[in-house]
């Protein structure tokens, strides 16, 4: 966990609800006349979304607000359960009624980011709710049973069998998280963006969430996705250090910056 003063921020803390019941809970930077305000989320344990107030820092001094996001079962949102990506939807749902709410981003476009789970979250979210103006993804897998069979076949499982146990994964994620949450899926909601702006990104030997998912994402994703595919085994990206100071790490900062200023930077 960090502080938004370790990075020399000022941070509120947000009190969100979820549809379902559920206590949030969020940090919100603010800044004068935002270009954007971005949504924040890390993955199913590490880092915590805190390690993301380096980012929020970053982009402060470009013109972009942030609210840090603590999805349910993390920090010290409620919830103990983390359902993968099926339900956190409605987390986002919850900052989004947030940020509208607030007069301080009245037209203000929304952009999800996220890590790992949240990477797919992010793109679930930008599927579920058209208020969600573009995402950014890092490291998503392409569906729970996916990602689940190519983790059987990295550790060296035949391909028949890891194949084979996809239905079985899929099935028990609708009995656990609902049939009505059964097709929220990466591979699935990322058809539903439209012509909003995305970028994706991969490490092509990442051995969390292996490569395939990104392909998948891409071949199922508007002609539109940007892309960005870094060597190596790096689920993060970059190192947990450069989450501190993400400008030091100078092709991500460049790419991620790059792309906000592209499409929400103005003139």
């Amino acid at each position: 966990m960090y502080a938004a003063d370790d990075f020399g921020l000022t941070a509120e803390r947000v009190d969100l609800t979820t549809q379902d019941g559920l206590r949030l809970v969020a940090y919100e930077v603010r800044r004068p006349n935002p270009k954007a305000v971005i949504i924040f989320l890390s993955g199913i344990q590490n880092p915590s979304v805190t390690a993301f107030f380096g980012h929020a820092r970053w982009l402060a001094g470009h013109g972009y607000a942030s609210l840090l996001l603590e999805m349910r079962a993390h920090g010290e949102s409620e919830g103990d359960l983390i359902c993968l990506g099926y339900r956190e939807h409605l987390d986002v749902r919850a900052a989004v009624d947030y940020l509208r709410a607030s007069s301080a981003y009245d037209g203000v476009p929304i952009v999800v980011y996220g890590l790992s789970m949240g990477g797919a979250t992010a793109i679930n979210a930008a599927g579920q709710i058209p208020e969600i103006a573009g995402v950014i993804s890092m490291s998503a897998f392409s569906s729970w049973p996916d990602v689940f069979a190519d983790n059987m076949a990295l550790q060296g499982a035949p391909a028949w069998l890891a194949a084979a146990e996809k239905p079985f994964v899929a099935a028990y994620m609708a009995l656990r998280f609902g049939p009505t949450n059964a097709g929220i899926t990466p591979a699935r909601q990322i058809a539903r963006l439209g012509d909003r702006p995305a970028l994706l990104i991969h490490s092509r030997g990442d051995s969390q969430v292996p490569f395939a998912s990104f392909e998948r994402l891409v071949a199922r994703a508007p002609g539109h996705v940007e892309t960005w595919v870094v060597e190596g085994d790096r689920h993060l990206i970059i190192d947990i250090d450069d989450y501190e100071h993400p400008e030091r790490a100078h092709d991500y900062a460049a790419t991620i910056l790059g792309f906000l200023e592209r499409h929400w930077g103005g003139e």
